[in-house]
């Protein structure tokens, strides 16, 4: 019991960490976004608003995440047998979705300036971006600190913004940059193309990786064939049929099959042998095995 109880105090902890940094950089990016918009009406700059843009799907995307924490640790109820968990992953579709939208109308405007590219204050426009990027930076860092980047797909789609901000940060400090020293107002609609196009490669990714949770695909890291076979070595096993691997939410894989074995064979042995094989090898704590000797008769299945 003991060491259960550890793991899961560890996995709050990390949640907690998850929610402590998610907070800070939400922070900081929602004070970087009102400078950046306000400072992009002001200098005239498409390349900070856009920036801003970018921020705001960033901040979005910081709260989404930190509200899908926040109802991950909502208790499962008779109506909701996974709890809200999902919630991550309708959160990150979301957030897809709105990156899509920012980057369309960012497109959008910088088509129109191409063939009448308005001044741009390169200077302030400079400053307010350097400051940008200065934010974000210490955004990712937190993450970096306080967040798991690398397992929770959730913090990872929130850093993964903060990243990208950066770039376009970077982006329009040039576009200034360029603006100052040769007067290439056109510069700005360029750059801005380019962050547009950034958001967009991100927003694609993140919107693949939920769609495919969300279709009960099998987790990327899992190829069915291979757990298909390492069932099927398994002493007294004859066949594997309706084996379903899905993800919950990042970090929550589930299984289930039936398992037909042969007739003389100890079902709860090969039951506790089956589970072991896919705790150990496959990292999956949630199964559903349905053990079956030749007597057992169902209807065709459509999946």
């Amino acid at each position: 019991m003991n060491s259960h109880h550890h793991s899961h105090d560890h996995h709050d902890f990390n949640r907690e960490n998850n929610k402590k940094g998610l907070i800070i950089a939400l922070l900081i990016t929602v004070g970087i976004l009102l400078l950046e918009f306000f400072g992009g009406l002001i200098t005239n700059s498409l390349a900070l608003l856009s920036d801003s843009g970018h921020m705001l799907s960033d901040a979005s995307s910081l709260a989404l995440s930190l509200i899908a924490i926040w109802f991950a640790a909502k208790p499962a109820s008779p109506n909701k047998t996974y709890g809200f968990y999902r919630f991550e992953i309708l959160a990150a579709l979301f957030n897809g979705v709105t990156l899509f939208v920012i980057a369309g109308f960012i497109i959008w405007e910088a088509v129109q300036r191409f063939f009448n590219p308005p001044t741009v204050a390169s200077g302030s426009m400079m400053l307010i971006a350097s400051i940008g990027l200065f934010a974000n930076l210490l955004s990712a860092w937190v993450l970096m600190r306080k967040g798991d980047v690398k397992h929770n797909v959730n913090v990872r789609s929130a850093y993964l913004h903060v990243i990208g901000d950066a770039l376009g940060s970077v982006g329009a400090i040039a576009a200034g940059f360029i603006m100052w020293l040769f007067d290439w107002y056109i510069a700005d609609p360029i750059i801005s193309i380019l962050v547009a196009l950034l958001i967009l490669k991100g927003a694609w990714g993140v919107l693949k990786h939920s769609i495919h949770i969300l279709m009960e695909g099998t987790p990327v890291t899992i190829d069915q064939n291979e757990v298909k076979k390492a069932l099927k070595s398994i002493e007294g096993v004859k066949d594997v049929h309706d084996l379903h691997i899905w993800t919950i939410t990042s970090g929550l894989d589930s299984l289930s099959c039936h398992i037909l074995i042969e007739d003389h064979q100890d079902s709860q042995k090969v039951l506790q042998a089956a589970i072991h094989m896919i705790e150990e090898k496959f990292k999956i704590l949630h199964t559903t095995i349905q053990i079956e000797t030749s007597q057992i008769h169902h209807g065709k299945m459509k999946v």
